[in-house]
């Protein structure tokens, strides 16, 4: 019988379908996250382990890195990897991977989905239908915004901000962007001021990485510049946004609107956004597809099998 490797989960997937249980097949599991004093838990299972999964939402400190003496990769369900401590890994020499490319599509998808839901009034057409307000009162819902032939701006031109891109092509859009640094393979504009991007757009959608660095990247003088027609979509991560200038934007009239599938604050999303009319909002599914997910587990069990039979993973983290 094949003594199973032991491995550290540090919460359960239950976004995934079958992750947790493809895990326990192939590993012996200690499940951190059934522990409350996870200090003490570490102390008696953690020794002699090398591996550890977890995703952006449960993340993994310096601190839990260092009550694993022996510990050698962490292996990241999902593309963001904010909440790991990337540079306290690397120090010790840990391998870190994450899983891009497997969500790229249905996240631009969602980005497109939450625009043209914002500018065309979707959400709120659909509550005044189910209210039974179409016919019952006069007039009908505020008009919305054409979508196609606008100009189309885009915070971060990753993997998931070129799809945003090429996808607004399709829509006979101009597309600029604004990056850490220009990049000299695509014909996009580039404006290394944000301001200026917001001031130039229509739409701006954010599709940065997460993290201090980016952390209200997007605030008032951003939102202010976008201006009272604009729409700004976020689905990167809720902190990139000041959520708290986006509501004064929105009801100053500012700002026109805003569709969101991430949050400041999660899962708490302000009342004024739930409530208002000038919002479209979703409970961070930018990934939630069958066949996303799929890919996602598949990744983060391949790169944890490439470690212990290699010593190297498929997808480190950039």
């Amino acid at each position: 019988m094949t003594t199973k490797q032991r491995i550290i989960q540090v919460g359960s997937y239950a976004g995934s379908p079958s992750a947790n249980a493809r895990l326990a097949e192939s590993y012996d599991v200690f499940e951190l996250w059934k522990h409350e004093d996870r200090k003490a838990a570490l102390a008696e299972h953690g020794k002699g382990v090398t591996a550890l999964v977890t995703s952006a939402t449960f993340g993994c400190s310096a601190e839990l890195m260092d009550a694993l003496p022996d510990l050698k990769a962490i292996c990241s369900w999902g593309v963001g990897y904010e909440t790991i401590d990337v540079a306290a890994a690397k120090a010790r020499g840990i391998l870190v991977s994450n899983t891009p490319d497997v969500l790229t599509d249905c996240v631009a998808d969602l980005a497109w989905g939450l625009l043209i839901a914002a500018a065309r009034r979707i959400g709120q057409g659909e509550r005044f239908v189910r209210a039974g307000q179409w016919g019952q009162v006069h007039g009908n819902i505020p008009l919305g915004m054409r979508v196609s032939g606008k100009k189309l701006g885009i915070v971060g031109l990753g993997r998931i901000g070129d799809a945003i891109a090429r996808r607004g092509l399709g829509f006979d859009m101009e597309v600029r962007y604004h990056n850490r640094r220009q990049r000299d393979d695509v014909d996009y504009g580039y404006e290394a001021n944000l301001v200026d991007l917001a001031r130039w757009a229509d739409f701006l959608i954010v599709a940065t990485v997460g993290g201090p660095q980016t952390r209200h990247l997007v605030g008032r003088e951003v939102l202010e510049a976008l201006g009272p027609k604009g729409i700004v979509v976020n689905i990167a991560r809720g902190p990139v946004i000041d959520e708290t200038a986006l509501v004064e934007a929105l009801t100053s009239g500012k700002l026109g609107f805003a569709a969101l599938d991430v949050f400041e604050h999660e899962p708490k999303v302000p009342e004024a956004l739930r409530t208002g009319d000038q919002a479209v909002v979703l409970p961070h599914i930018g990934s939630a597809t069958y066949e996303t997910r799929m890919g996602m587990e598949d990744l983060m069990l391949a790169n944890l099998k490439s470690y212990f039979e290699t010593g190297t993973v498929v997808t480190p983290a950039e």
